[in-house]
Order: C-alpha cells, then structure tokens, then sequence
C-alpha cells in the first residue's frame, strides 16, 4: 500500500479536507454533514448518537 496524505482544517461549520487529490470541502455539524470531495463528488451524511449513520451520494464526480 503506498503512502497517502490528509489534513482537516475547521472554520466554524466549514471543513476544508486538504489530500494528494486536491482540496474538499464540507459544511455541518456532527448529526448532519454536506460534502463535495476534491474529484467533485458530493455526498449527505446524518450521524446519529449509538453509531447509527447513513451516507447519500448525491452526484458521482465529473468524467474527463
């Protein structure tokens, strides 16, 4: 497995997500999270208290 690389930075409910692809961005809070990756896909995400999450795609990402 090769090495890879990751780093959040938060501003309030704004995470900027900084990886070897390019940089992603998502907006919200524990229970409830919007995110659009750096490839271009974006995604909804609720987490409930106990471990209980779900995860949408909501757009698959660009074809070049």
């Amino acid at each position: 497995m090769g090495w890879s690389y990751r780093k959040s930075i938060n501003v309030g409910p704004l995470r900027l997500n900084l990886s070897r692809r390019g940089v992603g961005h998502s907006w919200g809070n524990r229970l409830f999270r919007v995110t659009k990756t750096a490839d271009g896909r974006k995604t909804l995400s609720v987490n409930l208290p106990g471990g209980l999450h779900w995860r949408k795609t909501l757009s698959s990402r660009a074809r070049d």
